[in-house]
């Protein structure tokens, strides 16, 4: 398997540490706010990875975290008048309902800030201690980039480039502009810890050197994430955990591309920023889920409703592949073995399915293996029949399906509902409401429900979601 390195720039063999075994770290997000679409992105990608890494037989410990201390979380806190543990706690219980909802499985740890305090102060007490940091007049920690002769070496500046290029904080506190903080000084009104150096609490790079070290130990096998944090935070991240451990840190750094909305790249402050849960009121998760494996992830992907809805009728086809085969199956079938016609036709998805592997292991070429997917739907629509033997439409399904489960997709049971089964259904409840029928009204309710239907109920009329 070749897997493009940030760190080389180049494409490279896949070598792990170990044998058959895979430790992957993927920064999570800081849960403020629900996760939009550029979160959505990576979460999706390295879930895939994740899928094909066990599909081919490694035992992977994938770890992403919860940024739960932050500034970010503490202004929401303000605005919502309530704990930043309280907006924290709120947040990740969102982000789990729309991952769940994009075909995300969870991590094997999904690890906190606030519960790795005590590491946080161990890995900074060690770089004070070799020298690569040091106390500021004002109670607070910072990382002396000066003192690590790599830096720059992920995003390929040097420290004159990053000087002369970067927005660095004013901050006469600091021995060097490009220097930041470790352990920030306590401040009126914000959580703090206690710490060898005064309360306070940790800055945003340490967070993710410290939970890749404990769960994962000093050097993984890959390291994800956006490609926004390429510079600062991980290559803040590798001069502090090769400054303490002097070990590599990560041998392969992967960085997905930027979303594009309408062919301009989604921002805040251009206002096209659009959060997973705003896109489910228009399209089911799944959608969106292949909407971003339908370009090889270190591209950038244009989003729009038209996009959309171009991947909703792809969908609707591979399931319409699933479908069949699953009724054909009910019928009466030959127990006879595939005859010499069918063999033939199996064969060729064999091959498809060996096509969807190489590209996959070609940097993990989502578009491509999606591509190979397609070709097996053409096969299947072309050759299973009323007439075909049980052995093999079961053969046909159990390889059509391993691309799915790689990729996420297909997920859904037969009998689930459809966004214009649920329509009807919200109507008919509306319509009960207004005529007072309370009991149809609730029986509706609990009917979506149980199929995985929260409805809430707002000012401008009824919503839903899948659970």
């Amino acid at each position: 398997m070749k897997l493009y390195n940030t760190l080389t720039n180049r494409k490279e063999e896949f070598v792990p540490i170990k044998e058959g075994e895979v430790k992957m770290y993927v920064c999570g997000p800081t849960v403020y706010n629900f996760i939009h679409l550029g979160n959505a992105r990576p979460f999706t990608v390295f879930d895939v990875l994740r899928r094909y890494f066990i599909y081919k037989g490694n035992k992977v410990t994938y770890v992403q975290n919860f940024t739960d201390v932050d500034d970010k979380i503490i202004n929401r806190s303000r605005e919502e008048g309530i704990s930043p543990k309280e907006v924290a706690d709120k947040y990740i219980k969102e982000y789990v309902t729309d991952a769940h909802g994009l075909g995300i499985t969870d991590a094997d740890v999904h690890p906190r800030v606030s519960e790795t305090i005590p590491e946080i102060i161990e890995f900074i007490s060690g770089l004070i201690e070799k020298g690569h940091a040091y106390l500021s007049s004002d109670g607070s920690v910072y990382y002396r980039v000066n003192s690590f002769p790599g830096y720059g070496k992920l995003s390929h500046q040097s420290i004159d480039d990053l000087m002369s290029g970067a927005r660095v904080e004013v901050n006469e506190t600091k021995e060097d502009p490009l220097d930041f903080a470790l352990w920030k000084a306590k401040k009126e009104g914000e959580p703090y810890w206690e710490s060898p150096w005064g309360d306070g609490r940790p800055g945003w790079h340490i967070e993710c050197s410290a939970m890749s070290k404990k769960f994962l130990g000093e050097t993984i096998d890959i390291h994800g994430g956006g490609k926004d944090l390429v510079f600062p935070h991980h290559e803040n991240e590798i001069a502090q955990s090769e400054a303490l451990s002097g070990k590599t840190f990560a041998h392969y750094w992967l960085h997905n591309g930027y979303i594009n909305v309408d062919n301009v790249k989604m921002s805040k402050s251009l206002g096209n920023f659009f959060t997973i849960r705003d896109i489910s009121e228009k399209f089911d998760l799944e959608v969106v889920r292949l909407f971003i494996l339908s370009v090889q992830y270190r591209s950038p992907i244009n989003f729009s409703d038209e996009s959309l809805r171009q991947q909703q009728a792809a969908l609707e086809r591979l399931y319409n592949v699933k479908n069949n085969l699953e009724y054909l199956l009910k019928g009466e079938r030959s127990a006879d073995e595939p005859t010499e016609g069918e063999k033939a036709w199996l064969s060729e998805l064999e091959e498809k399915l060996r096509n969807f592997e190489d590209a996959m292991e070609d940097d993990i070429n989502t578009a491509g293996a999606l591509g190979e997917m397609f070709e097996m739907a053409r096969i299947i629509n072309s050759n299973a029949s009323e007439s075909s033997t049980e052995k093999c439409l079961r053969e046909a399904m159990r390889i059509f399906m391993i691309p799915a489960q790689i990729l996420g997709i297909l997920n859904k049971k037969e009998d689930e509902l459809l966004d214009e089964d649920i329509a009807r259904l919200i109507e008919e409840r509306t319509e009960a409401r207004k005529n007072r029928d309370f009991a149809r009204s609730d029986e509706i309710r609990d009917l979506l429900k149980s199929k995985g239907i929260t409805l809430e109920d707002t000012r401008e009329g009824v919503k839903w979601r899948r659970n």
